[in-house]
């Protein structure tokens, strides 16, 4: 006989005034009746919620989570001009609304909600559980901190001066030029080759996003331009040893690579100074194959699982 298979729920919710797009994923024993845990996603860069959220969200499910997942304000189908916007402050916003959503639902259990983040939204996740105490356990995988990968990027005079290029741009845009947008990786394989790339998991990302069945319409591969401001000046892990108190479980790649998840994993667990942590490697897997290949996900999910059910007990 066949597994049952989660139900999906379309639902939306706010950011001030914005409209969020989220789905639901429901486990397939599901009974309104009962007051279940819930676990809140919170995706990477450039991610709407049919990608890499659905594949963590649905495998969620089917473990006994209510999981909910969306597209970021200013992103995918939800709300919010301008659009292609990537702001750290309202990605972690999102997910404080997200639980407002969810503690309104009569079958989510308030007491017992956690939050999961992957690649960038491993940092957004990190960050607002620093100050939201609803979340009451954390985990991320392939997690990396938006504001230092691009500060590492540009580094010296080159950082200063993409700041001074964010500003003039803002101001050609005050004076009613159009918006600058820039693609967040190449948009095919062939463009990735006409710009001679040859870093492994830059290539794996194009084919996840641009040339896979995980490619998904709403997904525009642009960052709004001025975006770069706000990401450049974010650091989502400064005030871990202060404030982040919530147990912590860190899943990293064995196999490490340009984007550094391997080694942001390391030093968010070393600054997390909660005694309930727990930093996991899967081996051989590289940062992208954490996004959908499921010989990966699934051991990396049979460790957050437990953990998450462990920690969310009533």
């Amino acid at each position: 006989m066949a597994a049952a298979t989660p139900t999906l729920r379309e639902a939306t919710f706010h950011n001030g005034a914005i409209p969020i797009a989220a789905q639901l994923h429901l486990p397939p024993d599901f009974d309104q009746d009962r007051s279940w845990p819930a676990v809140v996603l919170s995706t990477p860069g450039s991610s709407v919620k049919e990608q890499v959220g659905a594949i963590y969200a649905r495998k969620l499910a089917a473990r006994g989570f209510v999981a909910i997942t969306f597209d970021p304000a200013h992103q995918g189908a939800s709300g919010g001009e301008p659009r292609d916007l990537e702001d750290p402050a309202t990605r972690v916003e999102d997910l404080r609304c997200a639980v407002d959503l969810l503690v309104t639902l009569p079958f989510v259990d308030e007491s017992r909600i956690a939050v999961l983040g992957i690649c960038a939204g491993g940092g957004y996740a990190v960050n607002a559980a620093l100050t939201e105490h609803r979340f009451k356990a954390v985990a991320t995988v392939v997690a990396t901190d938006v504001g230092r990968a691009f500060r590492r990027m540009l580094r010296g005079e080159r950082l200063h001066a993409r700041l001074a290029e964010v500003g003039r741009a803002r101001t050609a845009a005050a004076r009613g030029a159009a918006e600058r947008r820039k693609p967040w990786i190449p948009d095919s394989l062939e463009a990735a080759g006409a710009e001679s790339v040859t870093d492994r998991d830059l290539l794996e990302a194009i084919r996840f996003y641009r040339e896979s069945p995980h490619r998904h319409p709403n997904a525009s591969n642009r960052l709004l331009f001025r975006s770069l401001g706000p990401m450049l000046g974010f650091d989502a892990f400064h005030l871990v040893p202060d404030l982040l108190v919530q147990p912590l479980m860190v899943i990293v790649g064995g196999r490490q690579g340009s984007t550094c998840q391997y080694e942001t994993g390391q030093a968010l667990y070393g600054l997390a100074r909660g005694p309930d942590k727990a930093l996991v490697v899967i081996p051989g897997a590289g940062h992208y194959d954490l996004y959908h290949r499921d010989e990966h996900i699934d051991p990396a999910l049979d460790r957050i699982a437990p953990f998450l059910q462990f920690h969310l007990d009533p």
